[in-house]
């Protein structure tokens, strides 16, 4: 039963978006920004939403690893590709931008794909498959992020989480949705670990000497000083199938980084030699697929719908409830919370209010 206290959408959205405007963000790329992290929270997916709200954006504004304004240059376009520069600006705006270019190509030429360089944190990668999904087009997206998973039978943080993310059009209330990293937990999850004290659980992370840790303070700690990493899906390595994930892992790194011919791997760590904080720098890829150039959008929805269906209702294993298929946890999620608002723990709480204190904001929270 969930005790946090709730905050609404409303007011946390405005809250947000004057927040991302006092730090120099414009009022109409802010909304883009809020809207994106609240995505996150709206579908229980809390490791991206209001948790990461101060850590990953205002605090990297304020070092100067995020830039408020987003200049936008469009490095090469043809009718079905785009090329993006987004000049270390808001990850969340370039892609916004980029989403809309590529479902306008892809309704005129049934296909269009696009590519993101020097860009930031993008925030939840489902947010941009949706965009085309309520277009009527399947999407797929994925980034690369600061090292911190290691290659099968290694031990060192090497390339980023590495979300590869498909959302597709169905004749339900819901679309099917996959977004996840391709390590077994993400960084953003160790985070929300720590933040509500819990550690981690075992055999998600390894160490130097091919042990596992817990502590999801230390994990985060040692971690940016590369004494340990996450591991691809699969686990550790080949029995279990950790070579899968870590080719899916690979995938995206190289289409994140060589379709734009930006940097990869070490070079994404946000520091330099000397440990000072330096731009991201990371790269997005998206493509765009309007299945009315196939058989149809009708079609393609009965069909997918129809897969959906009868794998939830194909034999249960003992002692299972129910089956579901990808994006329904979400969907039920935002059943629950859309009339509640969102629920924000302790840690949150103080940041809201510091963050309101320091710039003066006019907002009283439910939880004061």
């Amino acid at each position: 039963m969930e005790e946090r206290p709730y905050v609404s959408w409303d007011m946390m959205n405005s809250f947000m978006i004057d927040v991302f405007k006092a730090c120099g963000v414009p009022e109409e790329d802010a909304a883009i920004c809020a809207d994106v992290l609240l995505e996150s929270d709206r579908r229980g997916i809390e490791s991206h939403g209001c948790n990461r709200f101060k850590p990953i954006y205002i605090d990297r504004i304020d070092n100067g690893t995020l830039l408020p304004v987003t200049k936008m240059d469009i490095v090469k376009e043809t009718p079905t590709t785009v090329v993006m520069d987004a000049n270390n600006g808001m990850g969340m705006v370039a892609s916004w931008h980029m989403m809309k270019k590529l479902i306008e190509k892809a309704s005129v030429y049934g296909m269009a794909g696009g590519a993101i360089y020097n860009s930031t944190h993008y925030g939840i990668a489902g947010y941009w498959t949706t965009m085309a999904e309520k277009a009527g087009m399947i999407g797929i997206t994925g980034t690369n992020a600061r090292p911190s998973v290691a290659p099968t039978w290694g031990v060192e943080p090497m390339m980023g989480t590495n979300p590869l993310t498909f959302t597709m059009p169905t004749d339900e209330e819901f679309p099917f949705n996959f977004d996840c990293a391709t390590s077994i937990v993400q960084n953003g999850k160790i985070e929300y670990y720590e933040r509500m004290g819990k550690p981690t659980p075992e055999n998600l992370v390894i160490t130097k000497d091919g042990g596992t840790m817990t502590d999801s303070h230390e994990i985060l700690k040692q971690m940016r000083a590369g004494n340990c990493a996450l591991l691809s899906i699969g686990g550790a390595g080949e029995d279990t199938g950790g070579y899968k994930g870590y080719g899916f892992t690979t995938i995206v790194e190289i289409l994140s980084a060589a379709l734009a011919g930006g940097p990869y791997m070490k070079e994404l760590s946000g520091k330099d030699e000397n440990g000072n904080n330096k731009m991201y720098r990371l790269g997005h890829f998206f493509f765009v697929i309007n299945p009315e150039f196939f058989m149809g959008l009708d079609t393609f929805k009965a069909t997918a719908g129809g897969i959906l269906r009868d794998l939830r209702a194909s034999e249960k294993a003992p002692g299972a409830e129910r089956i579901y298929t990808a994006g329904e946890k979400e969907w039920i999620a935002w059943q629950d919370r859309k009339d509640k608002g969102v629920p924000v723990s302790e840690s949150v709480q103080k940041e809201l209010l510091a963050l309101r204190n320091r710039f003066q904001l006019n907002y009283t929270f439910p939880f004061e």
